[in-house]
């Protein structure tokens, strides 16, 4: 043993990991796996059983939740895979700059001004004519493994 003392340099987030393990066979259909280094929701999962000595074998079919992009992995269900840690988050819309960058209230009071307008041409629209009509948004955020976006809407009627 020794008596020296261990210094560690601390990152912002406290060390929290983007993905953690879980063991392939135990992922269900909507639950969430990282997929050639996106995170993706399960749309689907079939098992295989093997030979007389292999591996039984998943093999899932998954949706990127930030692009909408159809992934697919086929795993041994005795294998570790990486399930990204996926929060969202209900933001207040206070405005909408001119280039594209939302305006958002936090729980706590303060702002949020680093998220663009959403690509999804539908609920761009929704947020731009509620915005436009004077109504109160609040927009749900999905964040995972680093990224953030929009991806849902919900009016809590007109501004007083």
């Amino acid at each position: 043993m020794s008596d020296e003392e261990h210094h560690f340099e601390s990152k912002g987030d406290a060390g929290a990991s983007k993905t953690y393990p879980q063991q392939a066979g135990t992922i269900r259909k909507n639950g969430y796996i990282v997929i050639k280094g996106r995170p993706c929701k399960v749309v689907e999962v079939s098992t295989s059983k093997t030979g007389k000595h292999g591996h039984a074998k998943c093999h899932f079919v998954g949706i990127d939740i930030f692009t909408a992009k159809k992934l697919e992995d086929i795993v041994p269900s005795s294998h570790n895979c990486d399930v990204p840690h996926v929060n969202r988050t209900d933001y207040q819309l206070i405005d909408i700059a001119e280039d594209g960058f939302l305006s958002l209230l936090t729980e706590n009071g303060s702002t949020k001004d680093d998220l663009k307008l959403p690509t999804d041409e539908a609920l761009l629209a929704q947020i731009k004519d509620g915005f436009a009509e004077g109504k109160d948004l609040v927009v749900s955020v999905m964040s995972a493994m680093g990224e953030e976006q929009i991806n849902a809407l919900k009016d809590i009627g007109p501004k007083n």
